[in-house]
C-alpha cells in the first residue's frame, strides 16, 4: 500500500506526516484490496480540510472529507470515515448472493 501525502497551503512537518502514516496504517492495513492512498491537506484561514482518497483493486475507489480547527482531528474523521466506506463496500459484497 502506497502513501501520498500533499499539502496546499500547508507545510507538512514530521509530526503530521507520523499521525497520517499511524493512523492509515492502523486503519486500512488490515484491508487487502486497498493499494493506494491519497491524503490532501489544506488550510484556509482556521479550517483544516483533510481529503482521504483511496484506490484498490476491482475499481475500487473511495474519497472522504473532513473539515474542523485542527488537522489532527480532521484527519482522525476523514480516515475514520473512508474506513466505514470501506467495510460498508466489503459488507456489501459479501452479502451479495
Amino acid at each position: 500500500m502506497q502513501v501520498h501525502i500533499t499539502g496546499r497551503h500547508v507545510e507538512i512537518t514530521d509530526g503530521i506526516r507520523e499521525h497520517v502514516y499511524a493512523k492509515i496504517d492502523r486503519s486500512l492495513s488490515g484491508l487487502t484490496r486497498v493499494q493506494d492512498v491519497q491524503v490532501v491537506l489544506e488550510l484556509q484561514k482556521r479550517t483544516h480540510t483533510a481529503e482521504v482518497i483511496v484506490k484498490g483493486k476491482n475499481h475500487i475507489h473511495v474519497e472522504a472529507e473532513s473539515m474542523s480547527e485542527n488537522m489532527y482531528t480532521s484527519i482522525d474523521e476523514a480516515v475514520e470515515k473512508v474506513e466505514r466506506q470501506l467495510r460498508k463496500l466489503r459488507e456489501k459484497v459479501q452479502d451479495h448472493h
